[in-house]
């Protein structure tokens, strides 16, 4: 069963994505910061990593980096997940090693789990999905 972790900071928004996935049958894990986000990829070793940007402590594009420097995590596709719907930032997350950027308020969370869907089966057919453009 594939394993989904969560980085969010928003309550509403971090079970509703708990709730969509494990519908789907993911094993779900969900922490609420980045710091708690690292731990629990280091322990976790999730399939897949949703990342908001905008969190405290750590924001989501400093957790992408540290991801991408951990030579046991840098191989775990990592969607970006938030309300920032400018290309600059896009482009920045892609450019670190996102796999995705997804806003939040463009698509049904129906319509993320699909993506992810695509994503992991990308990834375990050992291809590695091509990043989309920001535009």
């Amino acid at each position: 069963m594939a394993k989904i972790l969560i980085i969010e900071d928003d309550p509403l928004m971090s079970r509703l994505y708990q709730k969509v996935f494990k519908f789907e049958n993911y094993d779900v894990a969900a922490t609420s910061n980045g710091r708690e986000g690292l731990e629990a990829a280091r322990t976790g070793k999730p399939t897949l990593i949703l990342l908001d940007i905008m969190m405290p402590e750590m924001n989501g594009l400093e957790v992408l980096d540290k991801l991408k420097a951990d030579p046991e995590l840098k191989k775990i596709p990592v969607v970006v997940l938030t309300n920032l719907a400018g290309t600059q930032d896009a482009e920045t997350a892609l450019a670190k090693g996102a796999v995705k950027y997804i806003v939040k308020s463009e698509h049904e969370p129906k319509e993320v789990v699909q993506m992810v869907k695509e994503i992991i089966a990308g990834y375990t057919r050992n291809e590695v999905p091509a990043a989309p453009s920001a535009a």
